[in-house]
């Protein structure tokens, strides 16, 4: 195999050819090009495997339907497993797992996953149940309550409880990207790590999404109620609601074997351990479907009691689904975001990202229909539970659910296209390894490095900046 290559005379200004450079490519090189060129192809072809075009599903919202849509889509996805819940009022219309788990075994409702973000709810429902008992004001400053919250912005002394729960504190990832630190291993450890960091906006001018602001609140319920964060939870909402199935881990390293998920990329699954990551408060509770349609009907029936007790009141229920005056232009209310697609109905909804799960919790108050979708997948695979959501949401209004492309998909072809970009351009880096060699040693060792920069774009690609996904 022969290359060659025309080169541009020097001082043409017209692109005029000059000498020809011919490069015969050694056997082996040509074997590896060749089995590199056959893989990226079949990787292209395989990647999404044509699936039969699903049959029309039936446009009412019954177990049946959602069978039907959800096992339509993790074929047509190749999507490993998910669980659903959906509800109606006070009424449970179907729970059930789909798929298998990343040890192999069939997803059942019963199956424990982690919800990553649909935590934060949780969370502000504790220390909403507080300010009830009159131990909390939501307009006092935390430091009042939880002396050891300080940070080295001054500022911090004025940030309240509400603040906290709005997300509107002034703490960003812009100025404390928590991810790319040491994590810690328990909440108080969480709340001491803060007394570096600096604020990134004043207190109640601006909203940012901000796990430490949830690992504050956590740590609030902890402190006045003299309960672990943990045990808080299990005794004050989840053994209430009868939902004997969940629980609330510190780190990622805390959750369950078969909590396990995936990671998707070039159409392949992969079972992967979760990077250890800090999580009380903000995205560590590991639940069920049946657990989560009873959170889901406590959610849409306005906190009626179960069993004869209730722990929170509409009130409460109606604050942390509504959200603050200030900022304006926030949807954002205290673990729950509201808001209306174009032509849609209104949705209070809260989304959770892990790199090996999705989650995706929706509450459409005008119907009364609740719906909470977990997929054992990640990253870049990063939107199957709020595609299958949407779905749902489409079963309910009485229409079949629109066959999207999940953003897997393209993600694929854009990472296959970046593999192809840095596979092209490393042949050409054997090629002219030769005079690459010789003028390397007369340049300066920056220039080297921009050089490697588009090797690693899949690599940064597939990663997608941890920090962006534990939300």
């Amino acid at each position: 195999m022969q290359i060659t290559v025309h080169h541009c005379a020097r001082g043409s200004g017209n692109g005029a050819l000059g000498a020809m450079t011919t490069f015969t490519v050694p056997a082996g090189v040509r074997r590896r090009l060749g089995a590199l060129a056959a893989a990226l192809a079949l990787t292209a072809i395989t990647a999404h495997p044509a699936a039969a075009a699903p049959a029309a599903p039936p446009t009412a919202l019954s177990p049946a339907s959602i069978d039907r849509y959800v096992r339509d889509y993790l074929a047509r996805t190749n999507l490993p497993g998910a669980v659903v819940a959906v509800t109606k009022g006070d009424r449970v219309v179907h729970t059930a797992g789909y798929g298998r788990t990343a040890a192999g075994q069939p997803m059942t409702a019963r199956t424990r996953m982690p919800v990553a973000s649909l935590s934060k709810s949780m969370t502000a429902l504790a220390v909403m149940q507080l300010v009830e008992a009159g131990r909390i004001e939501l307009d006092r400053p935390v430091h009042r309550y939880l002396p050891e919250f300080t940070m080295a912005d001054r500022r911090a002394e004025g940030i309240t409880v509400r603040q906290l729960l709005t997300q509107t504190s002034g703490m960003a990832d812009s100025a404390y990207p928590d991810l790319t630190r040491a994590q810690p291993g328990t909440l108080k450890e969480a709340v001491a790590a803060l007394r570096g960091a600096q604020l990134a906006t004043t207190p109640g001018t601006t909203f940012a999404y901000h796990n430490p602001n949830y690992f504050v609140a956590a740590r609030l319920v902890e402190v006045v109620s003299a309960t672990p964060f943990a045990d808080y939870l299990s005794r004050h909402l989840f053994q209430p609601l009868g939902m004997t199935h969940s629980t609330s881990v510190n780190t990622t390293a805390d959750m369950p074997e078969q909590a396990r998920g995936h990671v998707r990329a070039y159409g392949t699954t992969l079972v992967l351990p979760h990077p250890r990551w800090f999580t009380a408060g903000g995205h560590g509770v590991v639940t069920t479907a049946d657990d989560l349609s009873r959170w889901l009907v406590f959610q849409n029936d306005r906190g009626a009691p179960v069993g004869g007790h209730r722990i929170a009141t509409a009130a409460t229920l109606a604050l942390t689904h509504t959200p603050p005056d200030v900022p304006k232009d926030s949807s954002y209310a205290m673990g729950w975001q509201r808001s209306r697609d174009d032509g849609g109905p209104e949705q209070i909804r809260h989304t959770g990202e892990l790199l090996t799960h999705n989650a995706m919790a929706t509450l459409l108050p005008d119907s009364g229909i609740g719906i909470a979708v977990v997929t054992n997948t990640g990253m870049v695979s990063g939107d199957d539970a709020p595609q299958l959501a949407e779905g749902l949401i489409e079963l309910a209004e009485g229409r079949p659910p629109e066959v999207a492309e999940p953003f897997s998909m393209t993600a694929d072809w854009v990472l296959a296209g970046l593999t192809l970009l840095a596979a092209g351009l490393g042949v050409r880096g054997v090629l002219r390894a030769g005079r690459w060699g010789r003028r390397t040693a007369q340049r300066s060792w920056w220039h080297g490095t921009l050089r490697l920069l588009p090797y690693a774009l899949p690599i940064l690609f597939s990663s997608n900046w941890p920090h962006c996904w534990a939300c």
